[in-house]
């Protein structure tokens, strides 16, 4: 029997989700949004047959067995313990939460509930992802020492005085906002418990519409921005490994560019995405190399791997399916969720302080 599935939230990643949903053979059964005329409007282009207005109703009503969650930052958590308290399974759009507090209670709902938890980290679920991971797990990389992840755009402000914008709302800007190379960095590493942050947040250019990006949400002139421009940062972990971070909504840059590289004891890699100065996924060139020695030179391995327009945005939600039903291990953890959001929260009470902060 198909795993039936609602949707919580009509907004822009709810057509990768309902992809990648249909391809694991899940049924799409009910979707919620306060605004039930854009709900309306998604269910009747995809053929998903129930509409409410809020989650508590569908929840309730709608017989479902899996709740997928695409809300502002502010109501993860909430809708999180909301839905796995209700029996259901739960996929949600990162970040996690707010911070890692709130991860705590959502785990502890999912442990009591007994259900599958899980964040659309997507980055996880790119072929370059897949292929990268499977040489790390072969042991051709040998121990990651050291990575460098990286999301930065010249021009990628979603919205001034929206709730991206937000810090009540969103919990930050583009850190939180572009979190998934950290997250996909720590994979990369064997997710290490970090012990120290040291960073920086700038907020230049933040409220300059010169550097609005082609994406996210209307201007709102009594609105709230409050949030960083761009940080960087410096993780240190128990192990001795070390990762820097740099993100970017609004920084002089030459174009955007998100990766990871790292440095193993056998090979060093890339996993990374160029964007033209359109900003959009159709012309953005991807490269997966490896790095290592042989026979005393120096070689640079090109993986091929097929386009993911995506950036595995609907294999992730697949996976989401798949795990449930037991044909797929989980591409992340709620533990994962947990550290990640520990080292976001430290680097903004670096920022705050000046001053490298501990990691309990």
């Amino acid at each position: 029997m198909a795993t039936k599935v609602g949707i919580i939230g009509a907004g822009g990643m709810v057509s990768y989700h309902i992809e990648g949903f249909k391809r694991a053979g899940a049924e799409i059964v009910a979707l919620a949004d306060m605004n039930e005329e854009a709900a309306q409007q998604v269910a009747d282009a995809n053929g998903i047959p129930a509409v409410f207005s809020s989650a508590e109703t569908m929840l309730a009503k709608a017989g479902i067995d899996a709740v997928s969650i695409i809300v502002p930052n502010k109501f993860h958590a909430p809708l999180c313990i909301e839905a796995l308290e209700a029996g259901k399974h739960v996929f949600c759009e990162k970040p996690p939460a707010l911070n890692a507090a709130e991860v705590a209670g959502m785990i502890a709902a999912q442990e009591k509930a007994g259900k599958q938890l899980m964040f659309n980290f997507n980055n996880r679920a790119r072929p370059e992802s897949f292929a990268m991971k499977a040489f790390i797990d072969e042991g051709t990389v040998g121990r990651i020492n050291s990575a460098q992840a990286k999301w930065v755009r010249r021009t990628g402000i979603p919205g001034i005085g929206g709730w991206f914008t937000n810090k009540a709302l969103s919990g930050g800007g583009p850190v939180i906002d572009l979190l998934h190379m950290v997250d996909l960095a720590l994979y990369f590493m064997g997710y290490p418990k970090p012990s120290h942050v040291l960073a920086n947040t700038f907020d230049d250019f933040i409220k300059d519409p010169n550097f609005k990006g082609p994406w996210g949400i209307p201007d709102n002139a009594q609105g709230i921005t409050d949030v960083e421009a761009a940080a960087h940062g410096f993780v240190m972990f128990e192990t001795g490994q070390v990762l820097s971070m740099q993100f970017s909504w609004a920084e002089m840059v030459k174009r955007e560019e998100v990766s990871v590289v790292f440095q193993g004891t056998g090979a060093g890699g890339k996993v990374e995405r160029l964007f033209g100065e359109d900003g959009i996924d159709e012309t953005a060139i991807d490269t997966c190399e490896l790095y290592v020695q042989e026979d005393g030179k120096s070689v640079d391995k090109t993986i091929e791997v097929a386009f993911c327009e995506d950036m595995g945005r609907s294999r992730s939600a697949e996976n989401f399916i798949l795990a449930i039903e037991g044909k797929e291990a989980p591409l992340n953890t709620p533990g994962q969720a947990y550290n990640l959001m520990k080292i976001i929260d430290a680097l903004y009470q670096s920022a705050a302080s000046g001053a490298p902060v501990a990691i309990a």
